[in-house]
Formats: structure tokens, sequence, C-alpha cells
């Protein structure tokens, strides 16, 4: 005799074979299993779980999307009171970070003399403090003066002024 003849109902015969494929149903209470600890899934108070600061999350942030470089030589130009010293930022003033170059401007010819004897002092300064900056060299420049040099190459000769006469 088969199982499936001794039920005469459907439901017992659906019940049979969904326990032959299932198997049994347990007895007694149904006690929740302890999982095994998964080193890889997060835990409501694991390691990690802390919120990170604003300023970890930016530097995160600017690591990834290589601010570094431009934000360091942002902080070297404003910075340059510390670097230079006060009287020095006085006279001078850093315009820009152009191909690793540091461009100064002096208020006079003496103060950009001044600030050339003191070049390997203030590179020092900015190659501990803002390394990231990228800066190889300086370059002082004196006071605005009317030239007519175009650019920062020029053919060395009298230019416009050869041909009056």
């Amino acid at each position: 005799m088969e199982p499936d003849d001794s039920i005469e109902s459907e439901a017992g015969r659906v019940y049979l074979h969904l326990k032959e494929v299932f198997g049994g149903l347990p007895r007694g209470p149904r006690l929740k299993r302890k999982k095994k600890h998964d080193p890889t899934e997060s835990q409501a108070f694991g390691v990690g779980r802390d919120p990170k600061g604003l300023g970890d999350s930016l530097t995160l942030l600017t690591n990834q999307l290589g601010w570094r470089a431009p934000l360091t030589q942002a902080d070297l130009l404003n910075s340059w009171v510390a670097i230079a010293g006060a009287e020095t930022a006085k006279h001078s003033r850093p315009l820009g970070i152009d191909e690793g170059v540091l461009t100064v401007q002096c208020e006079s010819t003496a103060w950009a003399t001044q600030l050339r004897l003191m070049r390997v002092e203030i590179m020092t300064r900015i190659a501990t403090e803002f390394r990231e900056a990228g800066v190889v060299s300086i370059r002082f420049q004196g006071p605005n003066a009317p030239s007519w040099k175009k650019g920062p190459r020029s053919i060395p000769g009298r230019g416009p002024r050869d041909t009056y006469g």
C-alpha cells in the first residue's frame, strides 16, 4: 500500500508530497539557530561603525579626487606671512605657482634682492611644511616697470626700438 492510496483527500496528498520534498517538520517549539559570525558582515556595534568626522571625510575626498596638491598650494600662498616673516611679507606677496615655480612680487628691487638671498631659508620652510605643493624653485621679481618684452621668453636685442629713426 502506497502513502498516496491511504490518504483520500487531495490536501493530504499535497501535505505528504511537501513533507517528502522538504523533510519532516521539527516537533516542539521552533528554536532560532545561531549564525556563525562572518567577519565581512557588519555588526551593529562593531569596529568601523562609528560615524566619521567631517574632517576625515573631506581628507578622504580630496585624496580620491586628486585635490591635495592644489589645496596645499593655496595653503602655501595664504601662509606667506608665516613662511617669509612678518616684515618681509609686508614688502612682498606671492602671485602663484606655475609648473613648480613660485612667483613672488616684491615692492622694490632691493626687496627682491633681499629675498633672493633668503631663497634657501624660504625653500627649506616650504619643503618641510608644504611638501605636497610641488614647489621646485622660487622666482622673485621687482616692481612692474614698462617693458617691451612680451611673455616669459624673448629674443635678445633692442626689440621694436631698433626701427626708430
